[in-house]
Parts: structure tokens; sequence; C-alpha cells
């Protein structure tokens, strides 16, 4: 689908070069050459993104929208085939040179014999002025797991691992790819508090992620892509306030039905209960996963996105 959806978002104007933390612009990434090319990020248009100082943004889209990619691109680990993207007025590279930039990847960069406590040490050492390892330790609920061998932690303990290191150097963008992968349900929710508290403070949260209600419950604004292109832009209420599903029996069979809005859905409700042959009315709101299976077409798209 090409439907498109702007909506208002963050927490001031966009064109403040102040707090203008990421900006993109025609922005593409091609990928091959000839008859192998294949444009990972980025329409014919390429792709418009501008992001602010304390939002906390939520990258969605099924395999393949181009999300890494752009999380590449912001990171400064490949260079766009065409268009521009600054971080806090400048390059990728600047930004991360002045240790602007804290970033949470899939895997990768801890070694196992290593300690918690070692390890976050040893990062340290490569900081002018790091933030004390006891505070971050605590800020990644990992004081219990201090002197484990990194190798002997589970998968999402070594995610928080990951997570403390980003914050060593105390960064104004953090930018995190499936960055709760692996976590149980009240690890993630402890994150996620972490993470509201850093945006408290001014500290911009950028995160891709495969779970949908993750998004909607702790994202304050959601890009959806797909195929490399923003395909919305907008507040979890706003993706998910777009109309309401109705569900019902007649003669047996199950059926659904929608309407734009609240009144439509009472109007319908009303003539839906006229009918006899209706029972087992159930009236919902849209959620941002209706937005999301709306706009995609990806009804597959349930598990893990590892685009």
């Amino acid at each position: 689908m090409n439907t498109t959806i702007h909506t208002t978002h963050g927490p001031g104007p966009v064109n403040n070069a102040e707090t203008t933390v990421i900006r993109t612009r025609g922005l593409t990434r091609n990928f091959g050459t000839g008859d192998r090319r294949v444009r990972a990020l980025g329409g014919d248009a390429g792709v418009d993104l501008t992001v602010t100082r304390g939002e906390i943004v939520a990258l969605l889209g099924p395999n393949g929208a181009g999300k890494s990619t752009l999380i590449d691109l912001v990171l400064g680990f490949t260079t766009p085939t065409a268009g521009t993207v600054e971080v806090f007025g400048s390059t990728p590279r600047a930004a991360i040179d002045a240790q602007r930039i804290g970033a949470v990847m899939q895997s990768g960069g801890l070694l196992p014999d290593l300690t918690v406590d070692m390890t976050l040490r040893t990062i340290a050492a490569a900081f002018p002025a790091p933030r004390d390892i006891d505070e971050v330790l605590d800020l990644a609920d990992l004081t219990a797991l201090r002197d484990r061998r990194v190798g002997k932690c589970s998968g999402g303990e070594q995610q928080r691992i990951r997570f403390a290191l980003a914050l060593l150097g105390s960064p104004d963008l953090l930018i995190l790819d499936e960055p709760t992968a692996g976590m149980d349900a009240a690890s993630r929710h402890r994150f996620w508090d972490t993470m509201a508290d850093r945006a408290e403070e001014g500290v911009t949260v950028v995160f891709a992620t495969h779970y949908l209600e993750e998004a909607q419950n702790f994202a304050r604004r959601i890009v959806m892509l797909d195929h490399g292109d923003i395909i919305a832009d907008g507040t979890p209420e706003e993706l998910g306030d777009n109309g309401r599903i109705l569900t019902y029996s007649r003669d047996g069979a199950t059926c659904t039905a929608t309407a734009e809005d609240a009144a439509a859905s009472d109007a319908l409700a009303r003539e839906l209960l006229a009918d006899p042959a209706v029972s087992d009315l159930r009236i919902s709101a849209h959620t941002v996963e209706d937005a999301f299976l709306a706009l995609t077409g990806d009804t597959a798209h349930t598990g893990k996105d590892r685009s």
C-alpha cells in the first residue's frame, strides 16, 4: 500500500537548530550494481526525517523495510547513495567523535571471558570523563551481575550490558537496534522506564523493534517504513486512533466491520443490534498493530523483525 500518514509530533519546532538531533533529506541507500542493484532505503524522493531533542522514536517495519539501513546511516556505518544525513548539525562521524551518540546493537562487541564490571571499566578507560560505573550498573539493572563473566550471561543480560556500555559517555542520542531482544517482560519494563528518564533529561532515543506492543506503549512517536520509504509518522495515539473495529457473530459466523470514528461505530452498532441474527457484538479501537498491518499489508509479520 502507498497510503501515508503525517501528523504533528515532538517537543518543539523541528526547524529550531538547537533542538534538531537527526535530519535527513532525500536520503537513499542502494546496494549492488546494475541489474543486481537493490534500493534498501528511499524511493524516488528519498527519506526526509527530522528527530528533535528528547523524543523517543520507534522505527517499525517488516523485514527489509530499511530500518537497520537507516540506523547504519545515522551511525555513519555506511554512506548515502544520495541525499544527506546530519546528526547535531554535522556528520555522524563528527557526532560519534564528540561522544554524543551511544548505540546498542543486536549482537557482538562483548568479550565472554571478562566480567560485567571489567567490561565496563575497560571501555570506560577510553572516555575522558566516563559516567560512574556503579551508576551505570544500576541504570542497566546489572549491579547483581557485576562479577559474572559475560559468557555466562543470558542473551537479555548481554543486551543490558550493551546498554550500559552505551551510557558510559553520557550521550545526547541513543540509537537502539532491537534493544530488548532476549529480555523478559519485567526487564523490558525496567529498561523503558530508564529510557523515559533519559528522555526527561533531554536525551533523544531512536529504536528499532519487532515488538509492536512495545512501540505502542513506550515510544512517543512511531515512524513506519515499508520498502525503504516512510509510510506513517505520528504518535501511538494518532496512528492507533484510526477508527473502530466491530466484531460480531451472524448466523454462527464471525464477522468484522470497521468504522472511521466513534460516532460511526455507534451508528453501525445500533444497525447491527437491530438485526436478530447478530450476537456477541464487540467494539475495539484500532491499535498500532492494526495500522501496521493495514499500511504494510504484512499479515505474516507478527514475529521477530531482523531487517
